[in-house]
C-alpha cells in the first residue's frame, strides 16, 4: 500500500489561500485607513492581519496542504500588510517630521521587509524550525503597531519631544534587524511544550490574560521583549554556550 501525500480533500487548498486573502485585504484597508489619518485603526488592521498571517501557515500544515504557490502567495501578502502598510503609517504619522531623512527611514523598513521575505523563502528549507534568521516581518509590523496604541499612556512633553525621534529610531533598527543575522524563536517546535504541555498551556493562557487586560500597555513591550529577546540570545547566550575549546586559543605544548 502507498500512501498518498496531500490533502484527502482538494478544497483544502483553498482555505489557507483564504486566510491569506483576508490578511491581504485587512493590509490593504489599513493602507486607506493610514491615508485618511486612522493610525489607530491602521495599527489594530496590521494586528489582524497578522492573525490570519498566522493561521493560514497552521491550517496549512495541519491540512497537509502546504504549497509553493502558497508559499510564494503568503509573501507577497505579507509584503503588503506588514511591509507597506506600517512604512506608510509610520511615516504619516510621525516620521514626515523629518523630511527626507524620514521618508528614507520608512522606505528602508520597506525595503528591508522585502529582503527578509525573500531571504526566508531560499532559506526555509535549510534553516532550523526552531529560529528565524532575522526579525520577522510581522513581529516587526507588529511591533510599530503596538507603538501608535502605546502612546495614548504617554504624557504630552514626551509625545511632542521625544516620540518623533524615538520612532524613527525604533523604526530604522527594526529595519536593520529583519536583514540581520540575529535568532529569533519561531515557536513552532518547543522542547518544553512537548515534555510539559499542561503546563505550557497554562503559561500561554495567563501570558494572553496578562495582555488582553491591558493591551495597548503590555502589547508594546511584549513585541519589544521579542525584539531584545534575539539580541540577548545571539549575542549573550550563545557565546557562552560555545565550548571552552572553541571560546580560547589552544596552548602549545613547549
Amino acid at each position: 500500500m502507498t500512501n498518498k501525500s496531500g490533502p484527502k480533500h482538494k478544497g483544502f487548498y483553498i482555505l489557507p489561500n483564504l486566510l491569506t486573502t483576508a490578511s491581504l485585504f485587512i493590509g490593504f484597508m489599513g493602507i486607506l485607513w493610514a491615508i485618511e489619518g486612522r493610525f489607530e485603526l491602521t495599527a489594530l488592521a496590521i494586528l489582524a492581519a497578522c492573525i490570519f498571517d498566522g493561521l493560514d501557515g497552521k491550517i496549512a500544515r495541519l491540512t497537509n496542504s502546504t504549497s509553493d504557490f502558497g508559499i510564494q502567495f503568503d509573501s507577497l501578502s505579507d509584503l503588503v500588510s506588514f511591509g507597506v502598510c506600517p512604512a506608510l503609517m509610520i511615516y504619516l504619522w510621525q516620521t514626515h517630521a523629518f523630511d527626507q531623512v524620514g521618508l528614507a527611514v520608512a522606505f528602508l523598513f520597506m525595503a528591508c521587509g522585502a529582503l527578509r521575505l525573500a531571504r526566508f523563502n531560499l532559506q526555509t528549507k535549510n534553516l532550523p524550525k526552531s529560529f528565524f534568521l532575522g526579525l520577522p516581518i510581522p513581529a516587526a509590523a507588529c511591533t510599530l503597531a503596538t507603538l501608535v496604541l502605546f502612546t495614548t499612556y504617554l504624557p504630552e512633553t514626551l509625545l511632542t519631544v521625544v516620540l518623533p525621534k524615538a520612532t524613527l529610531a525604533l523604526t530604522f533598527a527594526l529595519g536593520l534587524l529583519m536583514i540581520s543575522k540575529v535568532k529569533y524563536a519561531s515557536f513552532k517546535e518547543l522542547e518544553m511544550v512537548r515534555l510539559h504541555p499542561f503546563s505550557s498551556t497554562v503559561t500561554a493562557i495567563m501570558i494572553f490574560v496578562l495582555v488582553a487586560s491591558e493591551p495597548k500597555f503590555l502589547g508594546f513591550l511584549f513585541f519589544m521583549a521579542y525584539v531584545f529577546s534575539g539580541l540577548i540570545y545571539t549575542y549573550l547566550y550563545l557565546p557562552l554556550r560555545k565550548p571552552a575549546n572553541l571560546r580560547e586559543p589552544k596552548k602549545e605544548l613547549s
